[in-house]
Order: structure tokens, then C-alpha cells, then sequence
């Protein structure tokens, strides 16, 4: 069963094996929630949460950065070509109910302020502390939180 929610994943590509392992557990959690889970389709955070979500056999979109849809790493349900660079930052923000950031750095900053501008909820794991970021401290945390911020949208 699928909610008609969509949350998008912020993230970078360079990570430790740790947030690797609880970007999987968020992925997997999600999928079992139900959502449609956007991300942006390449490594690392992206890598991650599109394999969890895969795993528990949930529906996430990758949205690329590149026109080349192999680009996109193997767990995308529907990877999407751009061509458009860093600019599908947007593209993610504006395609979610709300968004989950994991560690990151400049690019995920630009996906957090999208939100922000677009009024949307955003929950924090591991990434920028910035006061309107709501901090989640676990993987089931960071479900929790969104749960209490989807039913404010």
C-alpha cells in the first residue's frame, strides 16, 4: 500500500559506512510507510536510502543530475535525466511533502533552503544545524518526526 506522500532524500556522496548503514535503515523504514521516495539518484546518502527503499520493495525516483539515465545507481525505480546540474536541487524540493536531510555539504545546504522557501517540513540526521531543521537522533527518529511534521503539511 502506497501513500499518496512523497518525501524527498537530501544527501551527499561522501559518507561513512555508518551513515551508509542508517541511510538504508531510513530508506527501509520509509518504504514501509509507504512513501515515494525522491533522491538524487547518484552515490553515497543517494546510494543508500534508494537501496533501502529497494530492499523493502517501496517505489523511489531518482532525480539525475547528468542527460545519461545509467548514470543513476542500480537500486532507482525511476531514475530521471535532467541535464540540468546541481539545479535539480529544486526539482526536489519542489517534488515533496516534506524532506529528510542526511549528512551532506554545500549541495544538501541548497536542498534544505529550497525546502525552506517552498515552506516545507525538513528533518535532520546527521547534517547542518540550522534552527528551522527538525534534529532527529535515529533512524526510527527521523520516521517519527517526519510522521508528526506530514500531518502539519
Amino acid at each position: 500500500m502506497y501513500s499518496n506522500q512523497r518525501i524527498s532524500v537530501f544527501g551527499g556522496r561522501d559518507i561513512t559506512p555508518d551513515v551508509y548503514e542508517d541511510t538504508l535503515e531510513i530508506g527501509r523504514r520509509l518504504a514501509d510507510e509507504g512513501y515515494l521516495v525522491f533522491c538524487g539518484g547518484g552515490a553515497g546518502v543517494m546510494e543508500a536510502i534508494a537501496k533501502g527503499v529497494h530492499d523493502e520493495g517501496g517505489i523511489v525516483v531518482g532525480v539525475l543530475k547528468g542527460q545519461d539515465l545509467e548514470e543513476g545507481n542500480k537500486y532507482l525505480t525511476v531514475p530521471i535525466a535532467t541535464g540540468i546540474g546541481i539545479a535539480r536541487n529544486a526539482i526536489l524540493a519542489y517534488n515533496c511533502d516534506a524532506a529528510i536531510a542526511i549528512s551532506g555539504q554545500y549541495g544538501t545546504l541548497s536542498e534544505i533552503a529550497y525546502a525552506f522557501q517552498l515552506k516545507k517540513p525538513v528533518i535532520g540526521y546527521k547534517t547542518w544545524d540550522i534552527d528551522s531543521v527538525v534534529c532527529a537522533d535515529s533512524p526510527s527518529d527521523v520516521v517519527i518526526k517526519l510522521k508528526k511534521e506530514l500531518k502539519n503539511v
